[in-house]
């Protein structure tokens, strides 16, 4: 009885496949398909006798394959001696884009780089005087010139003009200006002005109108500051001269 029972499971084991050699007669695995990563061909395997020193792949499990479908969750192991993780011409790359990054900051300091703003006093246009007689009064409208000077190789914008006129330390005359005037990179330019001055002293006007002195020229102290702005930046400019002018003449002809 006990032989007949062996018997049947024998039978019932081999139906299942339990007995099943894991080799077939070729040699060849029996189970799951798998993918060699020793070739593109997933029918080329790798030959593990020809090695000499080899080591059990950890992804594989040993058998030089992995299962198909898990191709792209493995992580593939690239040789050292790849050409693939020594690109040629690496030191070339790497100090030409350096030389070329150098150059364009060289270039960008040299035409940004903040360069002089020079103001010059050009003397008077044209003037134009008047007496009042009763409290010994002088009044002057003098057409003026200023030069500017752009050193940048950017352009500037002028945007306010302030002036002081003085007679022998005292105010007389002050202007401000606001004109918007653009000067480009390089350029000399030049801004025309009008103040009006009164000067009210006694011996001053005895020198504008005493027809037995042959010099009737007065000096005035001309002071004033220019607000141009570059660059996002506004920048204040001082500047000063002095003129002579004829006081006995109505008028000077501008020149």
């Amino acid at each position: 009885m006990q032989k007949a029972l062996s018997a049947i499971k024998r039978v019932m084991h081999k139906e299942n496949g339990e007995t099943d050699p894991i080799l077939n007669g070729s040699g060849q695995e029996s189970g799951q398909s798998y993918i060699s990563i020793c070739h593109s061909d997933a029918s080329v395997s790798c030959n593990a006798a020809e090695v000499v020193a080899t080591v059990t792949c950890t992804i594989c499990r040993g058998t030089g394959r992995i299962p198909r479908g898990q191709e792209k969750e493995l992580v593939a192991l690239i040789p050292y001696s790849d050409q693939r993780l020594k690109p040629r011409r690496t030191k070339l790359y790497v100090s030409l884009s350096v030389s070329i990054c150098v150059l364009i900051f060289f270039l960008v300091v040299f035409f940004l780089y903040p360069r002089s703003i020079t103001l010059e006093h050009a003397g008077v246009n044209s003037s134009l005087v008047s007496y009042d007689a009763s409290i010994s009064t002088i009044n002057l409208f003098t057409m003026n010139k200023l030069n500017v000077s752009n050193n940048n190789l950017f352009g500037i914008k002028v945007i306010s003009l302030n002036v002081e006129v003085l007679h022998m330390s005292v105010v007389v005359g002050t202007l401000t200006l606001k004109e918007a005037k653009s000067i480009g990179p390089l350029v000399s330019d030049q801004i025309f002005y009008t103040v009006e001055s009164t000067v009210q002293d006694k011996n001053t006007y005895d020198v504008c109108t005493w027809k037995q002195i042959k010099v009737h020229n007065i000096l005035l102290h001309i002071q004033g500051s220019l607000n141009c702005s570059y660059l996002g930046h506004v920048e204040q400019i001082a500047f000063d001269g002095f003129e002579y002018l004829d006081c006995q003449s109505n008028s000077t002809v501008p020149h």
